[in-house]
């Protein structure tokens, strides 16, 4: 029993399978690392959520937008119980119709700024912006009846202006509509309570404005607008044209949305961008419309209730509000970096416990298995320590420092197993070059499967070459020998 383990524990084969079920057992606090990253990275969306909710969220603009309200008047018929007419009841309902510009452009620049919660920085933005454009003149036929023989009271219009979160208005947005100043006001008057365009703001029509209006002549208009929002704008083409041009110092910008700019340049500056999309490839317009109406309240055809017209479709089928968007995208996610990174940990493991493993078979010195699992320990604490770093400094300076600190740690480490510091510093230069390969992965996101594959490629031809002569069933007995030729002695002569 004693020889048997004795040449278990000298056998070559026994020792790689070992390695390997130790290679398994250190991807346990792999794991518990990569699970402490996730945590971190909810921790920054839960940031990023109290801020929404305590400062500016994500912005969407709609507008402006001119409402007409109106009440439509019909009679009908009284009948009894049999069916027979007896007499006649006026009937009305309020209504709501909106009118879209001919022509929208917004032109605007976006100066980003970052919030704190914690340790974790939040990008927003101020965007300070001038919307231009203007109104036909209104056509009352164009406002469909919903009742036969009915007829249309027209009230006075107003401006309406939509963003998502108007406490990120920053100071009173001033319109100046036919060379008339208009005043915005909260709420929109008329629309129902559950309408997403209710919490809008509004502006009445006055003095040049409206008596333009009543002589169904053109308005033009100009909007000065301070918006404060968080990560992402998002802008609603509701003209027949709408226009946009926005810039910003922002080098990292993120187009989204239904159209992506037209046209756009993105240097280490900043960014500018424009947009152009017609009416005739998109249906915000009827999305909008959609938004005037909310639920049915189940009240009489007599009180006052907003509606659209009858042929209209409802919002569930037109979908998502189509808009045009760009976001402050942060160009280094250290949790995502951080992420990919630990993906590549047992890998890692694998190929430095391979190098310490040829040390072994070439250099004739053996290592013990405590000493395979301290290697192994000091590669996965990287992975933890680069977590750790790149929260207070920069990743590039945060992965340099830890990947610093594991290669100094393996050099002087194997100088001492090794009994040599040049075998030493050779190892903890493999290291270093694993440690670069791995920052060239995470810097080409675009190619870093490539990039994954020909470094694996790499190492396991390295490694055939190395043992290409070595005799393994030799090895796995204990005798240790490679298939070398050697030199035949010279007979001793007589």
């Amino acid at each position: 029993m004693f020889q048997l383990f004795k040449a278990l524990q000298s056998s070559m084969l026994v020792k790689v399978a070992g390695l390997l079920v130790l290679t398994l057992l250190l991807c346990i606090p792999l794991a518990e690392i990569n699970s402490i990253n996730r945590e971190r990275g909810r921790s920054q969306r839960e940031a990023a959520e109290e801020l929404a909710a305590t400062y500016a969220s994500a912005q969407t603009m709609v507008g402006p937008v001119l409402l007409v309200p109106y009440v439509e008047r019909w009679v009908e018929p009284l009948r009894d119980a049999q069916g027979k007419v007896i007499g006649q009841e006026a009937r009305s309902k309020e209504m709501a119709h909106a009118v879209f510009p001919d022509k929208l452009h917004i032109e605007g620049s976006m100066a980003p700024h970052e919030r704190y919660r914690g340790i974790f920085r939040i990008p927003f933005y101020t965007l300070n912006a001038t919307l231009g454009g203007g109104f036909s003149a209104f056509d009352p036929q164009s406002v469909a009846h919903s009742e036969a023989d009915s007829r249309i009271e027209f009230k006075a219009p107003f401006v309406v202006f939509y963003v998502s979160d108007l406490r990120g208005l920053d100071g009173s947005p001033s319109i100046a509509m036919n060379g008339e100043g208009l005043r915005f006001k909260q709420r929109v008057p008329g629309l129902a309570d559950d309408s997403w365009l209710a919490d809008s703001i509004h502006a009445p029509l006055a003095g040049a404005a409206l008596a333009a209006w009543e002589s169904k002549a053109p308005l033009p208009f100009e909007m000065k607008l301070g918006l404060v929002g968080q990560d992402t704008l998002s802008m609603v083409p509701i003209a027949e044209e709408t226009t946009a041009h926005l810039s910003s110092p922002w080098a990292h910008p993120s187009f989204g949305g239904r159209f992506l700019a037209a046209k756009r340049d993105v240097t280490p500056q900043g960014f500018d961008a424009h947009w152009r999309v017609s009416s005739l490839v998109t249906s915000a317009r009827e999305q909008v419309r959609a938004g005037l109406s909310g639920r049915d309240t189940g009240a009489a055809a007599t009180a006052a209730a907003v509606a659209v017209p009858a042929n209209h479709r409802g919002p569930r089928e037109l979908g998502p509000l189509q808009t045009f968007d760009v976001s402050l995208a942060q160009p280094v996610n250290v949790y995502s970096m951080s992420t990919r990174a630990g993906k590549y940990g047992a890998l890692f493991i694998g190929l430095v416990i391979m190098a310490a493993f040829m040390f072994e078979l070439f250099r004739r010195q053996r290592m013990h298995p405590v000493q395979y699992g301290l290697v192994g320990l000091s590669i996965a604490l990287f992975f933890l320590l680069l977590l750790a770093l790149s929260e207070k400094l920069a990743f590039w300076l945060a992965y340099a420092s830890a990947a610093g600190a594991s290669v100094l740690l393996l050099g002087i480490y194997f100088s001492a197993v090794l009994q040599s510091w040049k075998r030493g510093a050779g190892f903890g230069a493999y290291v270093a070059v694993l440690y670069g390969a791995l920052y060239g992965l995470l810097a080409s996101e675009s190619n870093a499967l490539l990039l994954g594959a020909l470094l694996t490629f790499g190492m396991l031809t390295v490694l055939m070459l190395a043992t290409r002569k070595v005799d393994w069933y030799a090895l796995s007995t204990g005798n240790p020998r490679t298939t070398e030729p050697v030199s035949p002695e010279v007979a001793p002569s007589v």
